[in-house]
């Protein structure tokens, strides 16, 4: 085992999640426009040049979810039992994110039971939408109270929301994943689920989207009476409260507002790889290194923040 980093943002690609999604699917969101060639030891080779001792599996956007209940369920709990496995076999290279077959929330329930319990997973996994359906809709409260009893990591991957239908010419990776990272945090702001769910450790992908520069403007919606009373603590408070990874965002244009939101020690390394090639991975892990930051705050970014949450790695 080589490396301190602890990367949070690390996809997998499970056989049969390819074969149900089909590859075109997977390529047309992001910038490549090609599946990415992924294997348990291709990550290894790519974490051990890049410095890093461990990465938790998530699965990334179009998600499970494709209008078929079952099939869902299905592909979840083989993707779950997927991750398990590799974990297994690269004791110490890995955690994971299980995945919940939401929007089916009783199914969700027993997911949590099975990933948290039984596979021993390091928080769980979700997409920032499904279909019309964000992570604040009243539906979906009995899911964020269980992980909220359980004191959970939960972790969000945004997707391609289907109210999106601009620019189709260009990759959703680019656009309209931040903004779906966006419209779920604000989701989950004025529903109350943060206000409410306060022993769950959240994590948001890309640096929170543009949550950090919009912040200011979605604390304005408090000048509605309805949504004032679903934030009592304050939005700012609410929002610097969150942790933030830094897959596609090692750079000032997106750390300087983040900084202004957030104490660095909500800070995470993200590599989105393999989504995120390794030529990117390569360019993070220098701009971070390069960009000035205080030796503590670095070291708090790449590793130690993340040891805070997931305590069990540094073991």
């Amino acid at each position: 085992m080589t490396g301190h980093r602890i990367d949070v943002h690390h996809h997998i690609l499970p056989p049969a999640w390819v074969d149900t999604v089909s590859g075109d699917r997977i390529a047309a969101l992001i910038l490549s426009n090609k599946t990415p060639e992924w294997s348990p030891e291709i990550s290894i080779d790519v974490m051990d040049r890049h410095g890093i001792q461990t990465a938790i599996m998530s699965i990334s956007a179009p998600g499970l979810w494709f209008g078929d209940t079952e099939e869902t369920i299905r592909l979840c709990r083989s993707c779950n039992d997927y991750a398990a496995g590799i974990r297994t076999d690269h004791a110490g290279r890995f955690g994971m994110f299980a995945n919940l077959p939401l929007p089916d929330v009783d199914a969700s329930l027993k997911e949590i039971g099975y990933g948290l319990d039984e596979l021993g997973a390091e928080g769980i996994g979700l997409l920032t939408s499904y279909g019309d359906r964000y992570p604040g809709d009243p539906d979906f409260a009995p899911v964020f109270d269980e992980l909220d009893r359980r004191g959970a990591v939960v972790y969000f991957h945004p997707t391609h929301a289907p109210c999106s239908t601009c620019l189709p010419e260009i990759p959703p990776a680019t656009l309209e994943f931040p903004f779906d990272t966006t419209r779920a945090i604000t989701s989950l702001l004025f529903s109350g689920t943060f206000a409410r769910c306060r022993n769950i450790k959240w994590i948001f992908s890309h640096a929170g989207g543009t949550v950090p520069f919009l912040a200011e403007r979605i604390g304005r919606l408090v000048m509605r009476p309805g949504f004032k009373e679903k934030v009592p603590n304050g939005v700012i408070p609410e929002l610097a409260r969150l942790y933030y990874d830094t897959a596609l965002s090692a750079n000032w244009f997106a750390l300087r507002s983040l900084f202004e939101l957030v104490t660095p020690d909500h800070v995470l390394f993200g590599s989105d790889y393999p989504f995120a090639p390794e030529p990117t991975l390569t360019a993070s892990v220098k701009n971070l290194e390069t960009m000035g930051l205080e030796p503590e705050v670095l070291k708090g970014i790449e590793r130690e923040n993340a040891l805070m949450l997931f305590p069990k790695l540094g073991a």
